[in-house]
């Protein structure tokens, strides 16, 4: 196959594109891939991979301000707000790299900034959140952790 003919395989079925490029790849014919789309779908994964890890981290964060901090809220709602905080963790911890830990170290306070946005929304801006994240990122992630503070007040 050569490389006019994968460009036009990638337009009408980028799955069957996928599958050609693997093999072109794992045969070494290095001359025959599609390299402008090829690289297009390798920064796409990394995308991907980054956004989801983002996703999870952001839910996490809102069920915990959610936990900690709506009170009126928390009797009702607890062990579903504790249930999702498990399964975003439990997730996130799949997909996490030593890359994509410290990319969400970095991007801490702009996911925090995120959730706050949509918790604040989300409970009538009723409720006094942090302006700062007030979770470490170990405790964000750590499978177990949860807060063990007193609750705060509505």
């Amino acid at each position: 196959m050569s490389v006019i003919d994968l460009k036009s395989l990638y337009e009408t079925d980028d799955y069957e594109w996928l599958q050609s490029t693997i093999e072109l790849l794992k045969n070494r014919q290095f001359n025959a891939l599609d390299l402008e789309n090829l690289i297009e779908e390798l920064e796409d994964l990394g995308s991907e991979k980054r956004n989801a890890v983002v996703s999870l981290l952001n839910q996490i964060i809102r069920h915990l301000l959610l936990l900690d901090y709506w009170t009126s809220e928390r009797e009702r709602n607890i062990n579903h707000w504790r249930s999702e905080i498990v399964n975003f963790r439990d997730q996130l911890d799949q997909r996490l790299t030593t890359n994509l830990r410290n990319y969400l170290q970095e991007n801490l306070d702009f996911i925090y900034k995120r959730a706050l946005l949509y918790v604040k929304e989300k409970t009538g801006y009723s409720v006094e959140f942090p302006d700062e994240c007030p979770y470490t990122l170990e405790q964000l992630l750590d499978l177990n952790w949860f807060p063990d503070r007193p609750p705060h007040t509505d």
